[in-house]
């Protein structure tokens, strides 16, 4: 009998896990479709001629990267600590489910003039607070609902869907630009994966309403509960040290996903479609790594992956980007590239994980997603910038000495994190 309901209680929790981690699947989807969309629909909300227009596009980059992510791991953070996390999930995915659903219909400057990119703007700030807000809320249940000496597995699913999302969004831009004519991409194909997105937004919120509630059932009542005053009043060691590391943890993972492929084909003058090629398959050989390091991490604890991130990735990504830089075997970037996702595996298969246990739980969701998005706002969104700005200028092996110098940081903010969880055992 307590073999069943031990049965029982597994697969609740890995339906749990499936449906909290799902919306990562979605943003990270929504996020790489607006990316790789918009040669096709910029002359629909852009036309060059309007400099005003581009001023607008421009600062919408700008708020939904930068501002609203922060905004949105207070806002919702606050919102799962006092009122429940399955809320706050719920909320989340409804309102990435909205910014898609818009974006798909929304008619172009031809038709409505400025109020189409006005609108387009309006939906990324809908979707950047959403992003915001996602990742703490989703850390923290995931946490929370995973049994005792396996949080690191579970957790790295949360990172699985995540890349997923990536991969996702590069296979249906490739099916669409077989089938589809330039031309008809740039009439109307485009909308397509936007309608997907709303579609797989509300396939994701149907399931995290069955989601069984975590927080404390007397949160609203506790004045403490989603409070920043108190989680920098009481928790601000804890707060710095999840910023130290989620700096550079954000700064080496968009270096090494995101802008690795411009990387190929400007440093390295490999063809785009090698490039591609070779990320895709280093993406999914990365995805499907993280429960090997999540399980590896319930072994060895938390703080040891976490010293080995920040220590292996200080020694070897200064090596690492400049062979990269010299290369001309597809075989060998691929081998260098996985190396370097490996080493950063060690934090992103635990990055939630690792933050949730740090603080208690009536902070939980708010020190975990607000710490994140203000790190990774400030660190992981600037990567590219960073990287392409030194390059212009004729110094790229900077951005080289950059990443290492914050992997220092990660590493020595990884010496401060305790031994044994505070606050989950």
């Amino acid at each position: 009998m307590n073999h069943i309901q031990s049965n029982q209680d597994q697969r609740k929790r890995v339906l749990a896990i499936l449906s909290a981690s799902s919306g990562n699947f979605v943003e990270w989807f929504d996020f790489y479709v607006y990316a790789f969309c918009a040669i096709y629909f910029a002359p629909t909300f852009f036309p060059a001629a309007n400099p005003t227009v581009q001023l607008l596009n421009t600062a919408g980059v700008f708020a939904v990267g930068f501002l609203m992510r922060p905004i949105g791991g207070w806002l919702f953070g606050r919102l799962a600590d006092r009122h429940g996390r399955k809320k706050s999930l719920v909320a989340s995915i409804l309102m990435m489910c909205m910014g898609s659903l818009v974006i798909a219909c929304l008619p172009g400057y031809g038709t409505i003039g400025i109020w189409a990119p006005i609108l387009l703007l309006l939906a990324r700030l809908l979707q950047g607070l959403s992003v915001g807000g996602e990742y703490g809320t989703t850390a923290t249940y995931m946490s929370e609902v995973a049994a005792a000496g396996r949080r690191g597995f579970y957790s790295s699913f949360q990172y699985v869907t995540l890349i997923g999302g990536q991969l996702m969004a590069v296979l249906i831009i490739v099916i669409l630009q077989h089938l589809l004519s330039e031309p008809a991409l740039k009439s109307w194909g485009w909308r397509i994966p936007f309608v997907l997105g709303a579609l797989t937004a509300l396939v994701s919120l149907w399931l995290r309403r069955s989601l069984t509630e975590t927080a404390a059932p007397n949160a609203s009542n506790n004045r403490d509960a989603g409070s920043l005053r108190v989680l920098l009043r009481d928790h601000k060691g804890a707060f710095l040290t999840v910023l130290g590391f989620t700096a550079g943890g954000s700064l080496s993972f968009y270096t090494f996903t995101t802008y690795m492929q411009k990387y190929l084909v400007n440093s390295a003058h490999m063809p785009i479609g090698t490039a591609s090629t070779i990320m895709t398959v280093c993406l999914l050989v990365y995805m499907l790594a993280q429960p090997l390091f999540g399980a590896l991490s319930d072994r060895i604890g938390r703080r040891a992956s976490m010293l080995l991130f920040g220590g292996l990735g200080a020694l070897l990504t200064l090596p690492l980007l400049s062979a990269l830089h010299h290369i001309t075997s597809p075989l060998l970037a691929f081998c260098l590239i996985t190396l370097a996702l490996g080493i950063i595996s060690f934090y992103t298969s635990i990055a939630g994980i690792v933050k949730a246990e740090l603080f208690p739980v009536e902070v939980r969701a708010l020190g975990v997603g607000l710490s994140y998005a203000i790190a990774n706002a400030l660190f992981g969104g600037s990567a590219e910038f960073v990287a392409l700005g030194l390059k212009t200028a004729g110094r790229e092996e900077v951005f080289f000495w950059y990443v290492t110098a914050m992997l220092i940081v990660s590493f020595l903010a990884s010496l401060r994190l305790p031994r044994k969880p505070p606050h989950l055992n």
